[in-house]
């Protein structure tokens, strides 16, 4: 069952929790839920191609293929020239692939025509009996005989038969490297299995014996270069050699073991100097220090060779031994005791012998700071003429070093090309080619194509491809309402259920049961909820009258108007289900057909009344006269006859006059359901929404547009102020299954079918 009212009633927090849960990046539950509902389209294309596919096997002409194996053998031979021999090692993938393009090329090509005489074989020449070559050897024929050729010389004849031959050849020709190893593998695929297994062959045979003739080609060629380029370079290496000897002797440019003799002596002086350099400043520091010494007057202060000094460190000995006992009797007697006084007059005697000691020993440091002055500038110049004589000496070892270059390359040059010559030579004499046949080519005794279940898959995922277009477009251009959450995202009013698609044929089960109706017939869709009270389309009409009773307790008589936005969408069947449900319950109920255009409620109706509610609101009729009684339920209708076109509806149903009239009823009656127009493009729904005190609004399931109920309440805001609910009418209970996603109130409605009873 589709059916499920009570869930229906969930609070604003569910429903936005399930509109979130909607939105998400990534669904599964919708993904799946659209797989369900598109699963058709997509098997039935699945069928479609690979109906197409066994067609295409059917007239398809079947392919043998023959392969062999060609290895290019890096370590076969080593006495090739890499120059000379067009390469004999293959260092990466460039140079495999150049191997796989000369395969293809049409030289090879040429000399497999030669060896197998293709060109004389009119089968090979004539191809594959396809359609389209046969189609097109038809039109040849057909252009041949409306406009004769001229007349073709033999040699042009064959010339012609020869290229059509290797075109055909390298058209079958497939050469792959496999994987990152040296071996190719080389296939051909012909209609004739034998033909395949002869050409891949021969394929491999012409091009062992390419690879011979162009490396002996290569070797004779250099050879004969080699010879002039050896005679050459022999002379110019014996030229170079002696042009370094003779520099050498006429600048006198003599050499030790370690290099040149004035840049030995340079490297001895430079040493010297920086060694009296050294002792100069050490000696400038000595110097400046016992000065600064003598200068501030520090008796404190030493320099190494004062503290060897036997005179001074008597000296200072006595000095602070006068100096001791001078502070013990200033500090007993007072500093003015002629003891202390006495004291400190020896103690500056021994500090003038101090300082004076030490200017001896600065005079001796300066005697000797000035003799390593005298060293130091007779270094340097010394070193200044050596360097002289080693600038003159570095200039001329510049053009000695590039004669000695000179020389060597010339030498190293002559050495390879007498060593290349030797074996090119050896090569010539015996040609050997670097690749080698690994698998010999065999007849097959399958076809290689059409492969059946490839192209059955193929065919089979292109047909899934479009189907799944096909179901995309679908789903994307899907705008209709089919569950609830639809209802409440889209339309922010609250979802009352659905109600399903009745089968005639259950229309007279329950008949006998049933309370007759004296305004509708047998099996009328009206008094359905008479026939089945506990069915669900019965539950999901109470539900409107829960909504009613639990938004408006305060309203004796409830008005609640039924409309929808196009017209054929069920409203005036809910309204009459509605009201024939209220009398069920014993509520005293008034059904008025409002759409006063297009009364499709009294149309409904077992005999055709006379009077309605127009001529009510015109005073031509009277209320009790007019109204139709269901007896014995408490139900009554106010039919809406159609004699003529009524030009002004809606000023009808906005009038003073109806007004009293609803005044007059909402004392008799517990609930009034009238009928309205569409909202559409109609007003008179609009202009009678200050009469009713709520709306229920019904749209067809899988058929109203959501952009149209959009627009129609955005256009009408007063429709959804005082709605109750939405109904989702005529709702397809085989598609909803495809609709539903987990979690959501549709999931679970086949859990309620035990409450009802259809």
């Amino acid at each position: 069952m589709l059916h499920y009212p009570e869930m229906a009633a969930h609070d604003t927090a569910a429903s936005k929790a399930g509109k979130g849960s909607s939105g998400e990046f990534l669904n599964v539950e919708r993904i799946l839920a659209m797989v369900r509902r598109q699963i058709g389209i997509v098997i039935a294309a699945v069928v479609v191609g690979i109906a197409v596919g066994l067609v295409f096997l059917i007239t398809a002409v079947p392919t043998y293929t023959a392969s062999t194996d060609i290895l290019i053998d890096k370590g076969q031979s080593k006495l090739v020239d890499e120059l000379a021999s067009a390469s004999g090692v293959f260092q990466d993938e460039a140079e495999m692939l150049s191997q796989v393009e000369l395969l293809k090329s049409q030289q090879i090509a040429s000399a497999v025509v030669d060896q197998l005489k293709l060109d004389q074989n009119d089968a090979f020449l004539a191809g594959s009996p396809s359609l389209i070559r046969s189609a097109r050897a038809a039109v040849g024929k057909l252009i041949a005989v409306m406009r004769p050729e001229l007349p073709v010389e033999e040699a042009d004849m064959a010339a012609r038969r020869r290229e059509a031959a290797i075109d055909i050849l390298q058209g079958g020709l497939d050469v792959q490297r496999v994987g990152r190893t040296y071996v190719l593998r080389l296939t051909y695929e012909s209609p004739d299995p034998a033909l395949a297994a002869n050409i891949a062959t021969a394929f491999g045979s012409a091009y062992l014996d390419d690879q011979l003739q162009a490396k002996y080609t290569a070797t004779r060629r250099a050879s004969t270069w080699l010879q002039d380029r050896i005679a050459e370079l022999r002379q110019q290496s014996y030229d170079a050699d002696l042009a370094v000897q003779k520099f050498r002797n006429e600048n006198g440019l003599l050499q030790t073991g370690t290099g040149l003799v004035s840049q030995q002596q340079l490297s001895e002086i430079n040493t010297q100097l920086t060694a009296a350099r050294a002792q100069t400043a050490q000696s400038k520091a000595q110097l400046d220090q016992i000065e600064q010494i003598i200068k501030d007057g520090r008796t404190d202060a030493l320099v190494n060779d004062a503290l060897v000094s036997t005179t001074i460190n008597t000296l200072r000995a006595k000095y602070l031994d006068a100096a001791r006992r001078q502070s013990e009797i200033a500090s007993k007697l007072g500093p003015d005791h002629i003891q202390a006084v006495r004291l400190r007059a020896e103690m500056q005697e021994y500090e003038r012998l101090i300082f004076g000691e030490l200017r001896r020993i600065a005079e001796s440091y300066r005697s000797t700071y000035a003799v390593s002055q005298e060293r130091e500038r007779s270094l340097e110049a010394s070193l200044s003429e050596v360097t002289a004589v080693n600038a003159d000496d570095n200039t001329l070892q510049v053009r000695l070093r590039e004669l000695e270059r000179e020389a060597e390359a010339y030498r190293a040059l002559y050495d390879d090309f007498l060593q290349r010559y030797q074996q090119t030579v050896q090569q010539q004499s015996f040609p050997i080619t670097d690749a080698r046949v690994i698998s010999t080519a065999q007849v097959p005794d399958k076809p290689s194509a059409p492969r059946t279940p490839l192209v059955l898959a193929l065919f089979a995922v292109m047909g899934a491809a479009a189907g799944a277009g096909i179901a995309g477009f679908r789903e994307y251009r899907e705008r209709f309402f089919r569950v609830g959450s639809q209802v409440r995202s889209e339309l922010d009013m609250e979802f009352l259920g659905f109600l399903p698609i009745l089968d005639p044929a259950d229309a007279k089960t329950g008949e006998q049961k049933a309370t007759p109706s004296q305004i509708w017939g047998p099996g009328a869709l009206a008094t359905h909820v008479r026939r089945h009270p506990m069915s669900s389309f019965a539950e999901t009409l109470r539900n409107i009258k829960v909504a009613a009773d639990l938004g408006m307790p305060d309203i004796p008589c409830k008005v609640i108007g039924v409309v929808s936005c196009v017209p054929g969408e069920g409203k005036s069947s809910v309204a009459a289900s509605f009201g024939n449900l209220l009398a069920l319950q014993g509520m005293r109920t008034l059904l008025i057909d409002g759409d006063i255009r297009n009364p499709g409620l009294t149309r409904s109706l077992q005999r055709k009344p006379e009077l309605g509610l127009v001529e009510v609101m015109l005073e031509q009729a009277e209320v009790d006269d007019v109204v139709l009684r269901d007896e014995p339920t408490p139900l009554a209708l106010l039919p809406t006859v159609m004699r003529s076109r009524v030009t002004n509806t809606s000023d009808l149903l906005a009038s003073a006059s109806m007004g009293r009239l609803l005044q007059r009823f909402r004392g008799q009656f517990d609930y009034i359901v009238v009928d309205l127009p569409p909202v559409g493009p109609v007003v008179d729904a609009k202009a009678f929404a200050q009469r009713v005190d709520a709306f229920v609004f019904v749209v067809e399931w899988g058929k109203t547009s959501r952009q149209l109920v959009r627009s129609a309440i955005a256009s009408n805001p007063v429709f959804q102020t005082k709605s109750l609910g939405v109904i989702l009418n005529k709702a397809d209970s085989k598609k909803m299954r495809l609709y539903r996603s987990y979690g959501s109130p549709e999931y679970y409605a086949s859990r309620y079918e035990s409450y009802y009873r259809d």
